[in-house]
């Protein structure tokens, strides 16, 4: 269950290079839980918000439910199942 934090005020952080990838740098007061965050754009916003998860069999199936249903070349394919032939062992 999401937890709602109070709002703080913004402030100013360095950006910086590693390697090819722009990165920033978060101040502990805007710390996020575990190693993985999701990010994407709303117009000239970015949105880190942390990776959450499903944490019971209940979540799990709610998370699942919300997956777009599978398109026919997501399937698997038919398989030719031939016998399997006598083998020599010794």
């Amino acid at each position: 269950m999401p937890v709602s934090l109070p709002s703080s005020r913004p402030k100013e952080v360095k950006l910086f290079r590693n390697n090819r990838s722009q990165a920033v740098r978060i101040p502990a007061e805007f710390e996020l839980p575990g190693d993985r965050v999701l990010i994407h754009r709303e117009g000239d916003k970015l949105i880190i918000e942390p990776v959450t998860r499903p944490s019971n069999i209940v979540e799990l199936i709610a998370a699942w439910k919300k997956e777009a249903p599978l398109e026919p070349e997501d399937q698997f394919p038919d398989i030719e199942d031939t016998p399997a032939k006598p083998e020599n062992i010794f």
